[in-house]
């Protein structure tokens, strides 16, 4: 699966964006989708994670609450909705996917075969 993430931007604190993740060959239907993200001179640290059919969600602590994973399988679509940003959000954002996970979601980047370009979110103070 090739994926394309999307949506990011320059946004001021307290303010929303809303991150796509679509799959430009095959399919995310029965995959398991994570975001990541990476902050100037960090690793690359989990986000969010939702299983294939939307049946369960996962959040770091950082953005639970602020944070919504979501898919739309129908449109082969996974999204992140972000909301009450922060400075501390300012990161590249990476969506993965995951083949053949049944019901499960993953937090591990290693867990992830397939991942997206990445989107630059900017959050000013």
């Amino acid at each position: 699966v090739q994926l394309q993430a999307s949506g990011g931007g320059l946004v001021q604190a307290g303010g929303s964006l809303r991150l796509s993740c679509a799959a430009s060959i095959g399919t995310i239907g029965t995959s398991a989708v994570g975001w990541f993200r990476r902050a100037p001179g960090l690793e690359r640290e989990f986000v969010a994670a939702i299983t294939s059919d939307s049946s369960t969600t996962f959040y770091a602590d950082s953005v639970k609450g602020r944070f919504t994973i979501s898919r739309d399988n129908a449109r082969g679509t996974a999204y992140l909705q972000m909301n009450s940003l922060k400075p501390e959000d300012t990161a590249v954002y990476f969506c993965a996917a995951k083949k053949g996970s049944g019901y499960n979601f993953y937090i591990r980047d290693s867990d992830y075969g397939d991942w997206g370009q990445g989107t630059l979110v900017t959050v000013s103070s």
